[in-house]
């Protein structure tokens, strides 16, 4: 087994058994909740704004392993960016879990979200992985139904 593929899955179980900011948070400004029907994943994104500037980034909900750990690493990678840098690492971030698996993964964009590479591999995990990327954006857009992976 690969040292990536050791870590993928390394990091799936620690964010999964102990996500980070996982709660609900208090004075956001912008919120969204997210399904996806497929595995039964619900998730709902907080987010308190400051200008453009993502101050504080929190989640709560209920979904496999994947879903859990992805907006796990997301919260710890969007706390701080602007909204336009969080825009972006979510299309390299949805770049990169559906590449193909030959496809080379730039780890230094990726950052510590590189890991989850390895869910390019399980084609059916990719909305698990996306589900909290795709309603962070509805929330940074104010939109004000529930996101689906449909």
């Amino acid at each position: 087994m690969s040292d990536l593929r050791e870590l993928y899955q390394q990091v799936i179980i620690e964010h999964s058994r102990n996500p980070r900011n996982f709660k609900e948070l208090e004075g956001a400004s912008h919120s969204a909740e997210g399904y996806n029907p497929l595995c039964g994943d619900q998730i709902t994104v907080y987010v308190v704004l400051e200008g453009e500037r993502v101050k504080d980034i929190a989640f709560k909900g209920s979904g496999c392993a994947i879903s859990k750990a992805s907006a796990s690493l997301m919260t710890t990678v969007v706390k701080g960016k602007t909204r336009a840098e969080a825009e972006e690492a979510f299309d390299r971030f949805r770049a990169m879990v559906t590449s193909s698996r030959e496809a080379e993964i730039d780890e230094e964009a990726l950052g510590k979200l590189a890991v989850l590479s390895g869910v390019r591999e399980f084609p059916v995990r990719v909305k698990c992985a996306t589900l909290a990327w795709h309603t962070l954006h509805a929330a940074l857009e104010g939109k004000g139904e529930p996101v689906s992976t449909e």
